[in-house]
């Protein structure tokens, strides 16, 4: 049966039939070539990569050569323009996009997003430093494809691998250093857990995000200890390289946040990461002020109350500095937010010394054991200092 078509005699609304006509378009198959959905999402995590975008996306060009693949890089607003550069590639080869993120900052928030926002089935992550051997991909997609591993990870430190990318002695123990702790952690063999360079199915991905603190550099070791069972995990030799422009971000503040993963983890999360790198850094400022201290008393002669107030404010500007670059690195003073930051986080700890002695104080003279005591008191001027300074030094602007 034929359908029954009906002409209206009133003039047809022209807007409505823009909005119709729109809609078509939209939901109507256009013709010509459509290009195949793609196999393979390589995200990349960057800042200040700008003079290594377009080689690197040449590389996994090469490299890639007969998979269907997208590159996802996620910017956090270099000032350098590596995010223009990337668009600049993109217009070339619609393969390309990248995520800018102003406001928001670190490797492993980025590496959340940038895979959240794939459709690939697989995702990978590498450097944007051109240190990580892009030809190991296809190898690790093969690995994954075959259906006996959950995830691939390029390591430095099987047969075949090799570290000669690590420039100096000090960023080799800092590695070395990482590896060793994060194996008395994991539930599953791993050589190279600092490795930034590994490949999973997408939706494993997507089940373990809910978990994952998003903080930190080391994601590797994040999705590891994030799963409910132990991954089955392949490693794929790489040699890692030495940088050819930017500076290396692998550092000792690095560490501390790597331990704070590690303690986050441990505690099954009861403990917020912030306030765990908090603690970290509030640590390492105590041997900073007995250092100071000591430098103090057997040099300048001085009173020790002197030498005393010296120190301590020694420690309080180290702890601060290095907060504000590893505990909120994603909410970074800057400027005169910077000088206003640090006064107001003087004052506060300031404020928690007095509760820390008052409380110990007065539990002391409760016939409580002296040690027991002072470590409250010491709690409860972390807790202070840490509560505080995250609403009024790096609350919101």
């Amino acid at each position: 049966m034929r359908a029954a078509w009906t002409v209206s005699p009133y003039p047809a609304n022209p807007s409505k039939t823009r909005r119709m006509t729109v809609a078509s378009s939209l939901a109507t198959p256009q013709s010509g070539p459509v290009a195949p959905s793609a196999t393979l999402s390589v995200v990349i995590p960057s800042f200040n990569e700008r003079p290594n975008v377009a080689p690197m996306i040449a590389r996994l060009a090469h490299a890639l050569h007969g998979i269907a693949w997208e590159v996802i890089y996620v910017d956090d607003d270099s000032p350098d323009g590596t995010a223009a550069e990337v668009r600049r590639v993109a217009t070339i080869d619609p393969r390309i996009r990248c995520i800018r993120r102003i406001g928001r900052r670190g490797l492993a928030s980025a590496v959340i997003e940038g895979a959240l926002s794939s459709s690939a089935p697989y995702v990978a992550v590498i450097d944007g430093d051109l240190q990580h051997d892009e030809t190991r991909l296809p190898l690790m997609l093969e690995a994954l494809r075959g259906g006996d591993y959950d995830i691939a990870v390029a390591s430095r430190h099987v047969e075949g691998g090799g570290t000669a990318g690590l420039a100096g002695h000090w960023r080799r123990v800092l590695s070395d250093g990482g590896i060793r702790l994060a194996q008395w952690f994991l539930p599953t063999r791993l050589t190279d857990p600092m490795s930034g360079f590994f490949m999973l199915p997408r939706p494993l991905f997507e089940e373990l995000a809910h978990n994952l603190t998003g903080q930190g550099f080391k994601i590797l070791l994040d999705i590891m200890l994030s799963a409910p069972a132990p991954l089955r995990v392949i490693e794929i030799p790489t040699e890692f390289r030495s940088r050819v422009a930017g500076e290396s971000k692998l550092d000792t503040l690095v560490l501390i946040q790597f331990a704070g993963l590690l303690l986050d983890k441990v505690a099954g999360g009861l403990l917020p990461l912030r306030f765990v790198s908090f603690a970290l850094v509030g640590a390492v400022g105590v041997l900073v002020h007995l250092t100071v201290l000591v430098l103090l008393h057997k040099t300048t002669g001085a009173t020790f109350e002197w030498d005393q107030t010296l120190a301590t404010i020694v420690a309080m500007v180290f702890n601060f500095q290095v907060n504000n670059m590893v505990t909120y690195s994603d909410q970074r003073l800057r400027g005169p937010r910077l000088w206003r930051g640090l006064l107001v986080f003087m004052l506060v700890c300031g404020l928690g010394a007095i509760a820390n002695i008052g409380i110990a104080q007065t539990l002391y003279d409760t016939r409580m054991q002296w040690t027991i005591a002072g470590a409250t008191g010491a709690v409860i001027g972390v807790v202070w200092n840490y509560a505080v300074s995250a609403t009024l030094v790096w609350g919101p602007r």
